[in-house]
């Protein structure tokens, strides 16, 4: 089967191909509202599934896709993408010196099937000075991801203190999770 990724997000792009795969792009604009009674550890997964849902009259027989949605959880309030410095400044100071949770929605869907999970990663920031948060959004420019900060870049060698689960997950699709369900759903 051909494997579609419905993302263009680069991260996710360069852990396909370190896994070996091989895939084509297809994307298209989807509104990630969700319900607001929906449990914030079903959110993920829902948003997946949505993203998936709309690229679904897109598929041909043989192809099935993948699509991924990443959001962070602190004290059961999610942490977007920051829209700017000041709101990137903002979650960075919320995270400091605390322990939240990353949540990886992953759906795979063709015209015959679908599977849809998640997988949960906590992280521990150490404190963050002003100084570390300025420098951080000055030079690597958080503004397309959750939560503010990308683990793969510098803030991650420096401020992540502790990760309980996997690391792939927060960079922003869980490798092993995703390569199991690929094996299985072909």
């Amino acid at each position: 089967m051909k494997l579609i990724l419905g993302s263009t997000s680069p991260r996710r792009q360069e852990l396909l191909r370190s896994m070996g795969l091989e895939f084509e792009i297809r994307t298209k604009d989807t509104d990630e509202s969700y319900p607001s009674e929906l449990p914030v550890n079903e959110i993920a997964a829902y948003l997946a599934r949505k993203k998936a849902d709309a690229l679904l009259n897109t598929l041909s027989p043989g192809e099935f896709i993948l699509c991924a949605d990443t959001i962070v959880v602190l004290d059961n309030q999610i942490l977007g993408k920051p829209t700017d410095k000041n709101e990137a400044a903002n979650m960075l100071k919320m995270l400091s010196g605390k322990k939240h949770e990353v949540i990886t929605g992953v759906c795979l869907l063709s015209l015959e099937k679908e599977r849809v999970f998640s997988v949960s990663t906590r992280v521990t920031f150490s404190e963050l000075s002003p100084e570390l948060i300025n420098y951080y959004i000055e030079n690597y420019h958080p503004f397309d991801k959750a939560g503010g900060y990308g683990i793969q870049e510098w803030i991650g060698y420096v401020a992540v203190s502790r990760i309980e689960g996997s690391y792939f997950n927060v960079v922003g699709l869980p490798t092993h999770e995703t390569h199991q369900a690929i094996l299985e759903f072909k």
